[in-house]
Formats: structure tokens, sequence, C-alpha cells
């Protein structure tokens, strides 16, 4: 497949670049793609939810009634769950949400994310460019000449910028990360994928070695 090179004022270069068929001509597997997304989510959950049990509370352990004839249920301390104030039964506990998800499943989840975006036509390849200076204005003019302002876009770098980073931070719907990070949940989180020139040769490496 192949896609035209645009500069960051949203003209053709003139050149094309030829999208690798291992990773954007695939068959896309619907389940591993779930299996990614899920893993992705369970990561960023927190799990530091806790809930009292009867025997951490500090009330008095005395029992408040006798075991029988007071007419109603053995209570026990001030402490147990039937009594407001008291413990809770199966309270949540922290715990890690994450579960182990194979390499290989990864790699086909990543590579069916990005054919899909293909398929639909939603890859922008535009030539590698930087910054002076953070600047969200400049940023703002991009996305416009490339057609992608309004929309939740992705912008893929060979590496790290910090400048392209700080620029995009405060625009809704942007997002700026390097090939190294590319994931199936970002990928199909966004409407239109931007994919700067070198990142292309850093992404096949990645996926297929």
């Amino acid at each position: 497949m192949e896609v035209s090179v645009l500069d960051i004022k949203g003209q053709d270069t003139g050149r094309k670049v030829t999208l690798s068929e291992s990773v954007f001509g695939i068959e896309p597997n619907d389940h591993v793609i779930y299996l990614d997304v899920k893993q992705y989510l369970a990561n960023q959950r927190q799990g530091t939810a806790k809930s009292k049990e009867r025997s951490e509370h500090n009330g008095s352990t005395r029992k408040l009634g006798r075991q029988k004839g007071g007419g109603g249920a053995r209570r026990g301390d001030i402490n147990s769950p039937v009594l407001v104030g008291g413990g809770r039964v199966f309270g949540p506990k922290p715990r890690d949400y994450g579960f182990k998800l194979n390499k290989k499943v990864k790699v086909l989840a990543r590579k069916s994310a990005l054919s899909t975006k293909a398929q639909e036509n939603a890859i922008v390849v535009v030539e590698d460019f930087n910054l002076e200076a953070p600047k969200t204005k400049d940023f703002v003019n991009i996305a416009k000449n490339l057609k992608v302002d309004g929309k939740k876009s992705l912008l893929v770098l060979p590496k790290a910028n910090k400048n392209v980073y700080l620029s995009a931070r405060n625009i809704k719907g942007a997002e700026v990360i390097p090939a190294s990070m590319l994931n199936t949940y970002k990928v199909l989180n966004a409407d239109v994928l931007v994919i700067s020139e070198g990142a292309l040769g850093t992404i096949d490496g990645i996926l297929n070695k």
C-alpha cells in the first residue's frame, strides 16, 4: 500500500512510501485486539479500593446482649456487619488487575490495529519535522494543514520530542507518542493516525523482529 508523504503545510512532497504488508496489510484479528485492549485498560486500574472488616474496626469487643432471650439475633459486638458503623462483609481489598499476555499475541494485536486504520484510510504520513520551541499555535496550524483538526489524532514520532509533545499537550483530542510506545488501544482510540516518515521504519523494526 502506497501513501503520499505530506509536509507540515499539508502539501504533497511528491514522494510516496510503501506501508509494510506484514504490518499494515494483514487481516485484522478482532479477538487479539480485544485481549490487548483489555490488558491495557486493566493495567490502568489502581486497585487500591479497601474497606474495613469487623476485625479492623476500633470499636469495643464487648458482647451487646445475652445469648438467648433477647428476642432477636445474636449480634455479638458493636463491630458486627449487621449494625450501622460495623465492618463490611466481603468488601474490596487492594489487588492487581493486570494479567499476562503472550508477546506474539500483543504483536499480532498491534498489527491488526494498524491494518484496521489502513483499511479505513485513516493514516496520514508526514515528513519528519521539529519545532524550535513549544508553541501550541504552531501545532494547531500543522493539524489544520493536515486536515486532522477537530478529530482525535495520534501523532507517532521516531523518538520522543519534547517540543512537539508540549505543543500538543493542551489540544483536546491530540496526542503525541514515540513509535516505541505505540499500542493497540491508542491506535484504535484515535480517529486518524498521523505517522512521521521516520517512525515507519521504527514500527516495522519493532513488530517484525
